[in-house]
């Protein structure tokens, strides 16, 4: 049909316009070029365009293979090797730390083996000789690849990196997620090993592995280290009812060819769950392990469905809940005046057009989740909302917002296509439809500025994974925004029994174009944050041009109509290329509070913290809505505010108005790709603790009173 046609252009217009530029850029001398063999490819890539001056160069050994084939974690399990570089050709280079992403098991004729899949990317620590001189990395890489059978592959590998201002590279928001990925404290992965003992079964020695969370376990996984000759087999979990804590019981293989006690031998395990892991280095214990949770065991793989239908579940709730945050509340003037109309109405009319509604959001969100798809597999960084850091996005947003409100002020109606006029008895009925499908569409691109409780769990989850889970959460984020309307066409008496329309709903739908007029006032005082408010102004005027050129319409003669349509379409072009030529520089930064805030640097934060201060982190930008809520009610407010300013405290906020990669890669060290985002770090938490989207007075002095918490040393 050529208006859903339309329908798709236009979505997927304003939203790829809106983020292409992050994915930009031709010539990148940031990766070595591919070696690439017949199971898949391996390159060099860095985090930073040039060395600067820091100690540390980060860089990556990015891996694709073909489906079914997977390369080894360090310890391979029952065969195979990891993959090795050597680096002894390259130049200015004194080390070069692998570090490595928690893996994955793989069970091949009852072998098992531990590795990636599909795609890795290892992050190495280069460390420059001559710091602030150009580096020349040489890897000669040796490396097995495996499905049923395996191939050893050779890869030489070389990758300049000039001197110069260190800046981040397309490349730097892939690595810091692989670092994320990498097993991490109990403090940082909310995830701790209490104890690593050995007990003898009937079936031969069995290492036993003590863990809790403060999380509930999903899957739990275990990955053992032991001296050779030592092999350990998949664990068997046995959870405690809130399943805070588990045991897992590992076979172990191979101890003919011991000479010495199994106790007293050291030994690393690895323990991973979904998205967090932690890795704990101790000698096994011959003491008696911790009781088991009271529970029935269960295989390791059997909660799998469970966690991902609870992600499920909180973009469910994330998505209902989205519906009262301020984002989305400049469009409940269309909501409202949506059921006042059907007041009085046909139940089956009211039914369809909510039914069409939803759909319009369900259909925007899936949009949204392709685009956000399409651009990670060309390694641009992404998140939730960053579309409103484009100037062009909120350029479409601007025009789009007053052509609503134009058209509740009864300026002028926009034509469809004329395939719906068709058949005149259908057409009042079609352009309803067609409302109210766009009404759902402009429900879900205002509201992706704000994250809601929940919904930032189920985002960053999603994100994280693959294009399945990114699907599945975001249809799941628009069914909860949608939630609303079914409801009205499962129940369509609750607009029927409304007031019929009459000459109230005029003064009506001019009071609710206000608000759109407002939000179109708000998106303007954004873009001001990217081009300057001047450029700001000079958008505004062109789009108000443009709607009222074509208000204008109406009262001008027949032949002059085109010439007005054509002369709106040349302002709609201009505000659209105000951008490009910015008429002044972007506006300050995010408002402070009596000077209270400093300028974001997260290389900061582990210094202070060894000093015994505590640190805030605020990451906000203008766009988001709920990021102002939360400062005008509780960070800009006492007590928090007097906690804030205390001795003891930095407080550090991060303006993410326009990108910043390095806001990127900080966010996603916590998982996180949306904003409000704070976090707090002190004594007692080195490694930060993430707060919840919308902060109260609460959990804010809390989480600074135990931070500030001098740590107890203890043994478990």
């Amino acid at each position: 049909m050529r208006f859903m046609r339309h329908i798709v252009t236009f979505l997927a217009a304003l939203l790829v316009n809106a983020t292409i530029a992050q994915a930009a850029g031709a010539g990148d001398t940031t990766a070595s070029p591919w070696a690439t063999t017949e199971h898949g490819a391996v390159r060099l890539v860095a985090g930073i365009t040039a060395v600067g001056s820091g100690p540390v160069v980060p860089a990556g050994i990015e891996f694709r293979m073909r489906p079914g084939w997977h390369i080894y974690w360090r310890s391979p399990g029952d065969a195979g090797y990891p993959p090795r570089a050597d680096w002894s050709l390259s130049d200015n280079l004194a080390d070069a730390s692998v570090h490595w992403p928690a893996p994955h098991r793989f069970s091949v004729l009852d072998l098992q083996t531990i590795g990636y899949a599909d795609a890795v990317l290892l992050p190495v620590e280069a460390k420059p000789m001559r710091p602030g001189e150009a580096v020349r990395l040489r890897a000669t890489l040796d490396y097995l690849t495996c499905a049923d059978i395996c191939v050893p592959y050779t890869a030489e590998l070389a990758l300049d990196i000039p001197a110069g201002p260190a800046s981040p590279s397309a490349h730097a928001y892939d690595i810091a997620r692989a670092a994320a990925q990498v097993p991490a404290s109990a403090a940082a992965s909310g995830l701790a090993v209490d104890q690593v003992a050995v007990e003898q079964a009937a079936g031969g020695p069995t290492l036993v592995v003590a863990i809790h969370a403060d999380e509930p376990l999903v899957n739990p996984d275990v990955f053992a280290e032991a001296p050779p000759p030592l092999v350990f087999d998949a664990p068997q979990a046995t959870f405690a009812p809130d399943r805070k804590s588990a045991v897992l019981r590992v076979g172990i293989g191979n101890t003919e060819g011991l000479t010495e006690p199994l106790a007293g031998l050291p030994v690393t395990v690895t323990v991973a769950d979904g998205d967090r892991a932690v890795e704990h280095a101790a000698r096994l214990s011959a003491s008696e392990p911790v009781s088991a949770p009271a529970s029935a065991p269960a295989p390791a793989s059997s909660p799998a469905p469970r966690g991902m239908a609870v992600i499920v579940a909180l973009a469910l709730l994330g998505g209902l809940i989205l519906n009262l945050m301020p984002c989305v509340l400049p469009v409940l003037s269309i909501k409202l005046l949506s059921v006042v109309a059907h007041g009085g109405g046909d139940r089956r009319v009211v039914r369809s057009g909510f039914v069409a509604t939803a759909l319009g959001i369900l259909f925007s969100f899936m949009v949204l989740a392709a685009v956000l798809i399409a651009l990670r597999a060309t390694g641009a960084a992404i998140g939730w909302g960053v579309q409103f850091q484009q100037p062009w996005f909120l350029t479409a947003m601007i025009l789009v917002v007053l052509l609503f409100a134009c058209n509740l002020w009864g300026l002028f109606e926009v034509p469809l296509p004329r395939a719906f006029a068709a058949a005149t008895e259908r057409a009042s009925e079609v352009r309803g439809y067609a409302g109210h499908f766009l009404t759902g569409a402009l429900a879900t691109l205002l509201a992706t500025p704000c994250s809601a409780p929940f919904l930032g769990t189920a985002i960053g989850f999603a994100l994280a994974r693959g294009p399945g889970e990114i699907v599945l959460v975001f249809a799941a984020v628009g069914l909860g925004l949608a939630i609303p309307y079914l409801c009205v066409a499962a129940f369509p008496g609750l607009a029927v029994r409304l007031p019929k329309p009459g000459p109230w709903m005029r003064t009506l739908r001019r009071i609710l174009a206000f608000a759109l007029a407002g939000t179109a006032l708000w998106l303007a005082w954004v873009l001001a944050g990217s081009i300057g408010r001047d450029g700001a102004l000079a958008v505004a005027g062109a789009a108000a041009a443009a709607a009222l050129l074509l208000s204008c319409r109406g009262f001008l003669p027949e032949r002059l109509r085109p010439a007005t349509a054509g002369a709106a379409l040349l302002s709609a072009i201009a505000a659209f290329a105000v951008p490009l030529h910015p008429a002044g520089s972007p506006a300050g930064e995010t408002a402070d509070t009596a000077g209270l805030w400093q300028p974001f640097d997260p290389g900061r934060i582990p210094a202070l913290v060894a000093a015994g201060k505590i640190v805030w982190v605020n990451v906000t930008a203008d766009w988001c809505l709920t990021c102002k809520v939360n400062e005008r009610l509780v960070l800009a407010r006492d007590p928090v505010l007097s906690r804030l300013s205390a001795d003891d405290v930095v407080a550090m906020r991060g303006d993410w108005t326009r990108p910043d990669d390095a806001i990127v890669h900080y966010l996603a060290g916590f998982g996180r790709y949306g904003i409000p985002f704070d976090a707090v770090y002190g004594p007692a938490l080195s490694a930060g603790q993430a707060l919840p989207e919308l902060l109260s007075e609460d959990a804010a002095l809390d989480t600074l009173d135990r931070a500030g918490a001098k740590p107890v040393a203890a043994a478990r």
